[in-house]
């Protein structure tokens, strides 16, 4: 009898005879009529037919966990979230279509070899239930500083032009200078016949995944054959993509053109004779891929000028990527395999030209910065401006994003160091996963390169992660060490895949309580500076809240307790005398307290516990400041120091 292959590996190259045929049947209730010949007789439906096929246990789980779900949703609290934001308030039939949604995928996993849209469905299902729910129940845009990139898109389609040597405040001018994010979706706002572009801006993080779902693939496939381990490499950058850098956002356009890019260098820029030993099979690990075959000097420079306007338009859209990218090109450059200095050349050039003429403001500014941050190890690492996470939903938060980030780390480096076969053959996606870690050293990129840092190493880390949890197991000899691993394997790759999905959980909503406003708040901000005159300043302790940089073209702004903690609480004991030092003499100020920027100011730190109440109530009580609007959800003060 010939050898069983094992589920979700490279099939052999000659195919057994005796492997039963599909069933024919024509519907789930047809039996064989009179004189048809039954299973064995030999007659023309073959000798394997199934009179009637019981339903897939991979479409139940599929079926089962949509209804889960379904059901959860409509009874999801986002309304009345607490100290831990979305965690309390997502029913027990969220959680438990999540677990059935995860059992699915590891049983899809047996026959990923043969029917590799199983996984992939639960790939993309896993996305939707993850980052659906905001899209689909919230009435705002999830995370209010990105309403600020609608805006923009608001400015761009009133105005008509764009401004990159303007001085805007707010920080806003890096955004005319890198315009192009924003001129892409208004065209979209003005093709789709939509207000604005807040109307689909929380369905982002979907769209965005599932654009990167085959563009993962075709990185993986480029090292791996196992589709075992190239689906639960995706699974696994799914449950660690948790940063929120997905959102309505440029880096989120950015970072798909950018994985675009290496898939293309990848599989398409292998120098002839440079793969050595590594077209071996016998020296590869059991599931590795053959390095693609060599591409002549013609074929790349036709690449070359492919991959042109695709590197062009990250450079028109994010600050950042185009460094990660160049790094990551620098990186792969040192190996012989792909040492390709025309791509390089094309990308730095690209990159320069564009930082000395659209951004040339701001890279000059940045340029100035990197003097003092440069060699910085801890500062360049820190996360976000200079508060402590406070309160038990953000101190779980950043727990989980701590225990995340080693997690995926310990898993890949496990596969990196026992699977060093596969290392070999992988080693150019493992040198584009490290590549930007050397950016600690330069800059901290407003308190998120640690995070910047993390997603541009993740596509990678996802891979050998998945590596550590799917083993080889291909080939025919069956050693007890082998029956072993596959048994450890089975209660392994369910356990981790759970813990994982149990630290994404609170990392992307365990804060949430910050990322979502009432549009009560939206419209008392958007009233307050729609009625604002031209020229206003604008303070408010953060930028994080709603309408916040509304008519950002027309009005100045004062996010004032964005500084370290001890600044704060000096402030706090006289914040009248302190705002009122700080706007220009005759000017016309106004100062913005909501809700949001309560949970966000004591979420992050920026002040102490009951300070956010203790600023609002002093300035109410200030005669330096009259009362506009006050509401429960937030209040409207004018700077009068004429008021007696």
């Amino acid at each position: 009898m010939p050898s069983t292959p094992v589920p979700g590996t490279p099939a052999p190259s000659t195919e057994s005879s005796e492997q039963p045929t599909p069933d024919l049947s024509t519907g789930p209730g047809s039996r064989p009529g009179p004189g048809s010949p039954g299973p064995g007789t030999g007659g023309d439906r073959g000798p394997w037919r199934i009179p009637r096929r019981p339903p897939d246990a991979c479409l139940l789980t599929l079926l089962l966990a949509a209804g889960l779900w379904g059901y959860a949703l409509p009874r999801v609290g986002f309304r009345e979230m607490g100290d831990y934001g979305l965690l309390d308030r997502l029913p027990v039939a969220y959680y438990l279509s999540l677990l059935v949604l995860t059992a699915g995928f590891v049983l899809s996993l047996r026959r990923a070899g043969t029917a590799p849209w199983w996984p992939a469905a639960h790939c993309a299902a896993l996305l939707f239930a993850l980052k659906a729910p905001p899209a689909v129940l919230y009435d705002a845009v999830r995370y209010p500083w990105a309403s600020k990139h609608d805006a923009i898109v608001n400015t761009l389609l009133t105005n008509g032009e764009l401004r990159p040597g303007a001085a805007l405040s707010g920080n806003m001018s890096a955004y005319d200078q890198w315009p192009g994010f924003f001129t892409l979706n208004a065209g979209l706002v003005r093709v789709f016949g939509v207000e604005s572009a807040a109307v689909y801006a929380n369905w982002a993080p979907i769209v965005f995944g599932l654009l990167m779902l085959p563009v993962l693939v075709l990185i993986y496939r480029t090292f791996c054959e196992d589709w075992r381990l190239v689906w639960t490499a995706v699974w696994v950058f799914q449950l660690a993509n948790w940063v929120g850098q997905d959102y309505f956002a440029p880096q989120a356009l950015a970072y798909l053109l950018h994985l675009t890019v290496l898939a293309v260098v990848l599989r398409h820029f292998v120098r002839p004779g440079s793969a050595g030993r590594l077209r071996d099979r016998t020296f590869l690990d059991p599931v590795a891929a053959p390095v693609p075959p060599p591409t002549g000097s013609r074929q790349r420079a036709v690449c070359v000028v492919i991959l042109a306007p695709l590197i062009a338009a990250i450079n028109a859209t994010h600050q950042l990527t185009p460094v990660m990218l160049t790094i990551c090109l620098v990186t792969l450059s040192f190996t012989r395999r792909y040492r390709n200095y025309g791509l390089l050349v094309v990308a730095s050039v690209l990159m320069l030209t564009w930082d000395l003429t659209m951004g040339r403001p701001l890279f000059v500014e940045t340029l100035s910065t990197i003097e003092k941050s440069i060699g910085e190890l801890t500062e360049n690492s820190r996360a976000g401006y200079a508060g402590q996470l406070t309160g038990p939903g953000p101190e779980l938060a950043g727990t989980a994003n701590v225990v995340m980030v080693l997690a995926i780390a310990v898993l890949a480096g496990t596969a990196v160091v026992l699977r060093r076969r596969l290392t070999r053959s992988a080693l150019p996606l493992l040198l584009v996963s490290v590549a930007p870690v050397p950016l600690f050293a330069v800059n901290d990129y407003g308190g998120e390169m640690l995070f910047r840092v993390y997603l541009f190493a993740l596509p990678g880390a996802a891979f050998f992660a998945a590596a550590t949890l799917v083993p080889a197991v291909a080939g025919t000899h069956r050693s007890r060490a082998k029956a072993l691993r596959r048994r450890a394997a089975a209660v392994a790759l369910p356990a981790v895949l759970l813990m994982l999905l149990a630290g994404f959980l609170p990392s992307y909503y365990g804060k949430e309580k910050m990322f979502y406003t009432p549009p009560e708040e939206t419209a008392l901000v958007t009233r307050a500076l729609d009625n604002a005159p031209d020229g206003s300043l604008i303070l408010a302790t953060s930028g994080s809240f709603p309408q916040a940089l509304h008519h950002y073209d027309r009005l100045e702004h004062w996010f004032f307790a964005e500084q370290a903690l001890p600044e704060n609480e000096r402030m706090l004991k006289d914040p009248s005398d302190y705002l009122a030092g700080g706007i220009p003499p005759g000017a016309k100020a106004y100062v913005v307290l909501t809700r949001t920027q309560d949970v966000y100011a004591s979420g992050e730190g920026l002040l102490p516990p009951g300070g956010f109440e203790t600023l609002r109530s002093k300035l109410s009580s200030s005669p330096l400041f009259r009362t506009i609007e006050s509401h429960p959800y937030g209040i409207v003060l004018e700077y009068d120091p004429a008021t007696p």
